[in-house]
């Protein structure tokens, strides 16, 4: 068995949006209070503290608090769990000698959700809409089957839109059928990546295409006078338009995923560490516009659901040694886009990366399974054409052996 998401729009009316937002308040100001409990007890015990501690400070908190008496008690059992899952990954960083990052308060900018932990108690489907504790029946828009058995449910609250997001358990499904085919992906900025086939896939630069109405509403934003109403509603004006650059985003690695998946058993990327990468403040924008983490992540997830292997090989040394020969190209510089071997390879650099990103995924891989897919010396099985977004790939340099 396995989990998966289904995220929902829902269209409450004012009384119900004025009831949600209340909601996201009051767990709010818990959230922070479980944090000052962890620190009191921490600071003074040196232990954390007690599901007991939690629950006499959920009752009193209930009693003192006018607006927390409606709210349902999995909200509170949720937000005690999110304050303990904080500081252990506090903790976590410390041991692992990691950039510690101690859990902050959440204002109400950074506080966007509420969870419910099982389904059915406080979050359950009632006909065409959902009903939520304390809110009442809301309207949803059902875009997707919903499939599998709900389990939890999440209230989310992103550039003033709100979503209901279940959680569902959902049986395995059977592998695809293999298809004999591998290949190595060099992602890149100007291109997204480029196969070990010499196919280069465009990057679509969606945050790049989106800024002359990005500096039209950061403009309008700074006009508006601190703490008006006029200010909050540019706000969410561009927080509406970066949700829409996110959401661009995110619709394009899910296909890219899924054609890759469904075309490759094995897919060999490289190991970055992206974190690093965007220190660069001449490529940072680009990086991070690109998407590389999430479109790895997605492939990830979709690779393990339909028995495909994805392998992350070391980075070091993959644009500059020949894919042929395996020469060493010392002299090589980002400005060169192009290498030449004496062995007689000539092509395009991201295309040679590629190459030994598969070459080297290919020495990790089972040797048994290794014989019977394309990409290694004696395959016969023939190469065939990636079908991805329309508009997506790019014809590439293939070498002359």
């Amino acid at each position: 068995m396995g989990y998966r998401a289904y995220q929902y729009r829902l269209y409450p009316n004012k009384r119900q949006t004025q009831d949600l937002l209340n909601l996201l308040a009051v767990g709010r100001h818990y959230y922070n209070m479980c944090l000052d409990l962890w620190r009191y007890v921490y600071l003074t015990e040196k232990r954390r503290p007690t599901s007991q501690e939690f629950e006499v400070m959920r009752k009193g908190y209930k009693k003192t608090i006018p607006a927390a008496r409606g709210v349902h008690s999995h909200v509170f059992q949720g937000l005690a769990k999110r304050a303990e899952e904080a500081f252990q990954g506090f903790f976590r960083r410390v041991k692992a000698g990691e950039a510690p990052g101690y859990p902050r308060y959440k204002s109400l900018d950074r506080f966007h959700a509420i969870e419910f932990k099982q389904f059915g108690n406080g979050v359950a489907i009632d006909g065409r809409r959902v009903r939520i504790s304390g809110v009442g029946r809301v309207r949803v828009r059902w875009h997707r089957p919903m499939q599998g058995t709900a389990k939890t449910a999440e209230i989310v609250h992103k550039a003033g839109q709100w979503f209901v997001v279940f959680t569902c358990e959902v049986p395995d499904q059977p592998e695809l059928p293999k298809t004999g085919q591998v290949v190595g992906l060099d992602l890149g900025v100007a291109a997204l990546f480029t196969t070990s086939d010499g196919d280069k896939v465009d990057h679509p630069k969606f945050y790049q295409q989106s800024q002359k109405r990005l500096r039209v509403l950061n403009r309008a934003l700074a006009r508006k006078k601190k703490g008006g109403k006029n200010r909050r509603k540019a706000k969410q004006r561009l927080q509406r338009h970066h949700h829409h650059i996110q959401n661009q985003r995110l619709d394009y690695a899910h296909k890219l995923s899924y054609a890759l998946v469904q075309h490759y058993d094995l897919i060999a990327l490289e190991e970055l560490k992206v974190k690093n990468m965007v220190r660069n403040k001449h490529l940072s924008k680009s990086i991070l516009d690109a998407g590389w983490s999430i479109f790895t992540k997605l492939l990830t997830n979709k690779a393990v659901e339909a028995g495909r292997q994805v392998l992350f090989v070391n980075p070091a040394y993959t644009s500059k040694t020949c894919s042929n020969c395996g020469a060493l190209f010392e002299d090589l510089t980002l400005a060169d886009r192009w290498v030449e071997c004496r062995c007689g390879l000539s092509l395009d650099r991201d295309h040679n990366a590629a190459r030994n990103i598969l070459k080297q995924a290919l020495r990790l891989w089972d040797a048994e399974v290794r014989r019977n897919v394309a990409g290694s010396p004696d395959a016969s099985v023939p190469r065939k054409p990636l079908a991805l977004p329309m508009g997506s790939v790019t014809a590439g340099c293939h070498v002359w052996n």
